[in-house]
């Protein structure tokens, strides 16, 4: 597997007024937006050729991911030569190819958009607002070591407390070894005694090229948008597909308070300033 598509053409609107100008993807966790970290995770799991599905605005996006001479010469010229191959390093991540999604009809119809740079390989979607970490395995390479070993579709779960079911898709399915399950259905936010377990679709997936066949025939759901999870329920019908309970955390950096919790949880794993910062916490006080 080579390809891995990032859809990141959504509007931000839980991020106004900073993302009235600034694509959310390009939200900082400490000194590196978002979509870098996520770049990142897909050319850690072996994929580089990427794409970045984008909508008019996101044009930093682009700028971020390709060289900028007059900056790397002004850099070179003071003899700044750590952080000038730091900003060359992300210019050779990986062949970063982008398309625009004309008008906003969901996840889904984002995804659509990437038929033809896909072919008929198999890839990755990785949620372009969103991080994940891990102590093992990067969780795009736990995904594609999963597909490897099913030949079929494989999306990431991570569990929650039951009560926080209504915020996302969730899964039925059964497991031989309490991580790999063989999916029999996908239930979009399910009231907590409505939902068939408390594992939830955690913002990464592989698919084969079959559910393009899927996203085509899906029709307009909720918010009249085409969702992905919809024509995840269409392939079930024809194609095993399966969720993997991956090693790691997710970090959704499009919600304020999970950004806040994530910009300090990162800056405890840099050791330039994780103790400053644990002494900090220490000091502060509630009224």
């Amino acid at each position: 597997m080579r390809k891995a598509v990032i859809p990141a053409a959504g509007f931000g609107t839980r991020f106004l007024p900073f993302t009235k100008a600034v694509p959310k993807e390009m939200i900082p966790l400490i000194d590196k937006p978002v979509i870098q970290y996520v770049v990142e995770e897909a050319v850690a799991a072996g994929l580089t050729e990427i794409l970045i599905i984008i909508s008019g605005g996101k044009m930093a996006i682009q700028d971020h991911f390709n060289p900028e001479f007059a900056l790397e010469q002004r850099l070179e010229k003071s003899g700044k030569t750590a952080l000038l191959e730091e900003l060359r390093a992300i210019n050779r991540l990986a062949n970063i190819h982008y398309v625009y999604q004309q008008e906003l009809n969901g996840l889904g119809d984002a995804v659509s958009y990437a038929e033809c740079f896909v072919g008929d390989e198999p890839f990755a979607i990785l949620l372009g607002d969103t991080v994940t970490s891990s102590d093992t395995m990067p969780v795009t390479a736990q995904l594609v070591k999963a597909y490897e070993k099913v030949n079929a579709s494989v999306v990431a779960l991570e569990e929650v407390p039951w009560e926080k079911t209504s915020r996302y898709g969730v899964i039925s399915g059964k497991t031989d070894d309490g991580s790999l399950y063989k999916v029999d259905k996908f239930v979009e936010k399910p009231a907590p005694a409505e939902a068939p377990s408390n594992l939830v679709i955690a913002s990464r997936y592989v698919f084969t090229p079959s559910i393009f066949e899927c996203l085509k025939k899906t029709p307009r759901g909720k918010g009249n948008e085409i969702q992905l999870t919809d024509a995840m329920l269409l392939m079930l019908q024809n194609h095993p597909m399966y969720g993997l309970k991956v090693n790691g955390k997710r970090h959704d950096i499009g919600n304020k308070l999970d950004f806040i919790k994530s910009t300090v949880e990162f800056a405890l794993q840099r050791p330039e300033f994780k103790t400053q910062i644990a002494e900090w916490l220490k000091t502060l006080k509630l009224d």
